[in-house]
């Protein structure tokens, strides 16, 4: 496998880039602590394992190659990030001195973590553009295609965790009648302006 130093790097800088995965962890660890971050993380890192298997096979080149399979996928995912968006903007301010009383909704959190990540085509063109630079043809393909999956996958574990604690450290601002709102206002938007940016996206 050639450059895997330079795969770790340019994968790092790709799951650290803000976007929709991003904005889920954050919200998710302000509303239900780190804990809470997990089912939406480990969704996003499953995903990801699921649209790179998908990449490796004729399905992949069915998308890189179909209009229509394309701008349906797209419009699912951005309709889905409108659906955040919508239920961002009417959620009242985000309350952290109120505990819930019980940590469920891990199923539920791990369900919109890997639906985010399967409905976004684009996903799909990463691995296809990205994971053919980084492996030797002369070398067993599984075996690189499989290590650079899960060190992107183990990535995004590392990754939204750091981001899920940072969120925590800034807890007593976003306590705040002003700080729940803001985030909740910026979360919305920020889920706005991806779906229009997916949903406006050309091949």
């Amino acid at each position: 496998m050639k450059l895997y130093l330079l795969f770790l790097l340019m994968a790092g800088a790709a799951v650290l880039s803000p976007g929709p995965g991003v904005v889920m962890t954050l919200t998710n660890s302000l509303r239900h602590g780190v804990r809470g971050t997990l089912g939406g993380i480990i969704g996003i890192a499953i995903g990801a394992l699921v649209v790179a298997a998908i990449s490796a096979t004729s399905v992949g080149v069915l998308l890189a190659a179909s209009a229509t399979a394309f701008t349906v996928l797209k419009l699912i995912g951005a309709g889905y990030l409108f659906y955040l968006a919508i239920r961002l903007w009417r959620a009242p301010a985000l309350r952290f001195t109120e505990q819930p009383a019980r940590p469920g909704g891990f199923a539920q959190r791990l369900l919109e973590g890997l639906t985010l990540q399967l409905t976004n085509p684009k996903a799909i063109f990463f691995f296809l553009s990205v994971f053919p630079q980084f492996i030797d043809p002369a070398k067993d393909f599984a075996l690189q295609f499989t290590t650079l999956v899960l060190t992107y996958s183990a990535l995004v574990v590392v990754i939204h965790t750091t981001y899920a604690v940072f969120a925590k450290r800034t807890r007593r601002w976003l306590a705040s009648e002003r700080g729940g709102c803001t985030i909740n206002l910026a979360a919305s938007a920020t889920f706005v302006f991806f779906g229009t940016a997916l949903a406006i996206a050309k091949r």
